[in-house]
């Protein structure tokens, strides 16, 4: 029996109202990706690169290089089934239907309220003129294992399955593509304190298996 996990995405503001989504979280598969554009000044005569020889050199092989945020596609499951045999009154009424608002929620932009509050900028509750008003989007924080992200939510796709006879949908399948926020937060900060602690003990295992096949 596979072990389902719990995973979450919770809005990092004051949003009335205040938005989360926690899901099932056991994918079958979940991608990153990252790239990477390096520059090396065209150098006539060289192939990619400066020449190098020693590890003191390798800064110069490349004078310059831009990274993109790294970026996860996922899928995940949302259904009510068991929630409707266990009697929940709101799933067999709504099915999935409160999930997908907050999904959708969460993904429009919102205008800074009274108080720092967070609105939907759909709303209309900024500026009177529509190109006055600050939208932004909604910092989340993706909740996986041990592993707290600062996230935008850049893309939702839902297909929904199975339907009550009222046509409210309570299974669907989700995929999401969350783009990491990169920089001085403190989940950012503690993730790649995490990641240098995680590199460590694979470089300490490693070194032990080296030194046994020589010992």
């Amino acid at each position: 029996m596979v072990r389902v996990s719990r995973g979450a995405l919770v809005e990092y503001g004051l949003s009335v109202p205040p938005l989360a989504l926690v899901f099932d979280f056991n994918p079958r598969t979940l991608s990153r990706t990252r790239t990477l554009t390096l520059r090396t000044q065209g150098t006539p005569g060289l192939r990619g690169a400066y020449d190098f020889a020693l590890p003191t050199e390798t800064p110069r092989v490349a004078q310059g290089v831009s990274v993109e945020p790294e970026s996860f596609t996922l899928e995940i499951l949302l259904d009510a089934t068991d929630r409707m045999h266990e009697g929940d009154a709101v799933a067999a009424t709504l099915g999935i239907q409160p999930e997908l608002d907050t999904l959708r929620t969460l993904v429009e932009p919102k205008s800074q309220g009274p108080g720092g509050l967070q609105l939907l900028a759909s709303l209309g509750l900024g500026s009177e003129r529509a190109f006055q008003r600050e939208q932004f989007a909604s910092v989340l924080l993706f909740v996986w294992g041990g592993q707290v992200l600062p996230v935008f939510l850049t893309s939702v796709r839902v297909e929904e399955t199975d339907f009550l006879p009222s046509l409210v949908a309570y299974r669907a399948t989700v995929s999401l593509t969350l783009q990491v926020i990169e920089g001085n937060n403190p989940f950012y900060l503690r993730e790649k304190a995490r990641q240098l602690v995680g590199a460590a003990v694979n470089s300490g295992r490693l070194t032990a298996d080296l030194l046994k096949g020589v010992l």
